[in-house]
């Protein structure tokens, strides 16, 4: 395997988890693009592998099939950049990896504003799913095969064999349409729930930017549809990010109540060492999420004023939390 295309592995693959080395140029991890199984969180179907002179990566899971080069370039665009550097200057790119000197124009591709679909609200499906939910269906769309849908905007799939139907939630900045995320209407769809898909890499992985007050708190879910239940709210769909970046002053942490969940645990822990406010639920809420605490009728936002710590007493409330 090319030397350049070893390090930046090595440098990718804390990031990458279940990350591990199967033989000599094949690695294997859990896939960043779908998420891999969420039923089965030791489910890694994501490989690193070597063809000829060409590392690429594939997905055994949502189809994915990619270089390295554009695997580096979806899932962090300073390293990528880096990685292009590193190869031009060494000079040996493979076969099918052409690098140009490389071009320092940075102005960002403009897209639709609104997606090219049916909202959930008129169609019968996707409509009376969210509805049993409680979620407004007029706020999200809905795709009948996702991944021709998500190829007509970026070619992801390699094949849209097996295809499915999604309600599809945009992800909007600046008021430019920047992403989406197709959330399966089965309790399970081959084990991953959520397929996020940006279209400008160097935007972020938030739903509800485009709706906040940046001067009042701002409560950050894990999941776009828990953030529709909570005023002034906006929703991760990945891994937590600086959220200061993009002008929320002033954030305050909402993770789903599991205290018997490790990843989420920890980044609870990660939370309050930085200082930041995080919600810790109270011994009467066993709900997992906030949409299932607003089904048996709890006030959400009574729930979240009451519960909101930082500090010394953050720390009281977490470790008390983790017992129970």
């Amino acid at each position: 395997m090319d030397l350049v295309d070893s390090k930046y592995i090595g440098l990718v693959s804390s990031r990458l988890k279940k990350f591990k080395r199967v033989k000599a140029d094949l690695y294997n991890f859990r896939c960043p693009i779908c998420g891999d199984s969420q039923k089965h969180k030791n489910k890694a179907r994501g490989y690193f592998y070597q063809v000829k002179n060409n590392t690429n990566f594939k997905c055994h899971n949502c189809g994915a099939s990619l270089s390295l080069n554009n695997f580096l370039k979806q899932l962090d665009n300073v390293l990528h950049k880096q990685y292009i550097m590193e190869k031009f200057k060494e000079g040996h790119t493979g076969k099918n990896f052409v690098v140009e000197e490389p071009k320092f124009d940075f102005k960002k591709p403009e897209f639709k504003s609104k997606l090219d679909l049916p909202l959930c609200s008129e169609v019968k499906v996707a409509r009376d799913y969210l509805q049993s939910r409680k979620i407004d269906p007029s706020n999200f769309y809905y795709a009948e095969k996702f991944k021709k849908f998500v190829n007509s905007y970026k070619k992801t799939f390699e094949s849209v064999v097996k295809d499915e139907p999604r309600i599809i939630i945009p992800l909007h900045f600046n008021k430019q349409l920047i992403g989406f995320q197709g959330r399966s209407l089965k309790s399970t769809s081959g084990g991953y729930k959520y397929i996020t898909i940006m279209l400008d890499d160097d935007s972020p992985k938030v739903y509800g930017l485009d709706k906040i007050e940046n001067k009042l708190s701002v409560y950050v879910t894990e999941g776009p549809f828990d953030s529709t239940f909570i005023s002034n709210s906006i929703a991760m769909c990945g891994a937590d990010a600086d959220v200061r970046k993009w002008g929320v002053n002033d954030p305050i942490w909402i993770y789903d109540n599991e205290p018997r969940n490790n990843e989420i645990v920890k980044r609870i822990s990660s939370t309050i060492n930085r200082g930041e406010k995080v919600i810790i639920w109270p011994n009467n809420i066993h709900e997992k999420d906030i949409n299932d605490m607003f089904l048996v009728g709890h006030d959400i936002m009574k729930v979240l004023e009451s519960n909101t710590y930082s500090g010394l007493e953050a720390n009281i409330k977490f470790n008390h939390w983790k017992k129970v």
